[in-house]
């Protein structure tokens, strides 16, 4: 089922499924698998469901999934808008970036989550920039901004223009 899948969607999928594998050792134990279905928007609820869930996954039978047992598995379930290509990620990146430096400041980040309803305290700004500012410069890059969304896997193609 891999073959359905563009390029792109696929090396998106490999750097979630890489995120998620917390060891580095190409295959996601219980609990990463759970956390990564949580952030594509499939939620099992039921230790008997994950279990269900997992056994149907791992064709294998090694009490794991490899990233090609969970391609097979999940590409009829996945919300195509889970996945999004760079040239979006780009454009919805400029939609925060106002002054169009290549930056996202803390100020842009607050004014643009304001515009879209969602005005963030003090606090909730400050941890939001902590979390997505890996090199500690004060500003967002475009690839701490890629990360950050990537790690969360949310569905960002419906975020407002400016």
């Amino acid at each position: 089922m891999a073959s359905r899948l563009e390029t792109d969607q696929l090396n998106q999928f490999r750097e979630i499924f890489e995120r998620f594998d917390m060891d580095s050792d190409g295959s996601l134990t219980h609990l990463e698998l759970v956390a990564l279905l949580r952030s594509l928007g499939i939620k099992p609820t039921s230790g008997d469901q994950i279990h269900r869930l997992l056994a149907n996954i791992d064709s294998n039978s090694n009490g794991l999934v490899e990233f090609d047992e969970l391609i097979d598995a999940i590409i009829p379930d996945v919300n195509e808008e889970v996945l999004i290509n760079r040239d979006q990620l780009m454009e919805i990146f400029q939609s925060f970036d106002r002054d169009g430096n290549g930056y996202i400041t803390t100020a842009e980040l607050a004014k643009q989550m304001s515009k879209m309803g969602h005005s963030l305290t003090f606090k909730e700004l400050s941890d939001l920039m902590t979390d997505a500012d890996a090199n500690g410069d004060g500003v967002i890059s475009f690839n701490e901004f890629a990360t950050i969304m990537g790690k969360s896997a949310v569905n960002v193609i419906g975020l407002p223009d400016a």
